[in-house]
């Protein structure tokens, strides 16, 4: 089993920020992340996965666009979003997975 398989069937939720280098609103996503990270603490795992560097993994779970953040929790997908999210709903979903 890879590494990646191996996290997100963790108990704790794991968020994946499937991103790209070129991609600006996945910049935009840096220190929102952070921001959750900081709150939530080890209560969570948060996982960056270059789509470029990485397209089978994009390819597996079908990410059609970037910024893609998907909550994993054991192996499963537990919420999925495109585009810009904000810290508060991040929060809000991992709290209630």
């Amino acid at each position: 089993m890879n590494k990646f398989q191996e996290l997100i069937n963790s108990d704790k939720p794991v968020l994946v920020d499937f991103f790209a280098e070129w991609c600006g609103p996945c910049k935009m996503m840096a220190p929102i992340l952070k921001e959750v990270k900081n709150k939530m603490g080890d209560a969570v795992t948060i996982v960056k996965v270059d789509v470029d560097k990485n397209p089978d993994a994009a390819r597996q779970f079908n990410i059609q666009g970037v910024p893609t953040l998907m909550v994993f929790q054991k192996g499963e997908v537990k919420w999925r979003q495109s585009g810009v999210v904000q810290a508060r709903q991040i929060e809000h979903v991992l709290s209630s997975v």
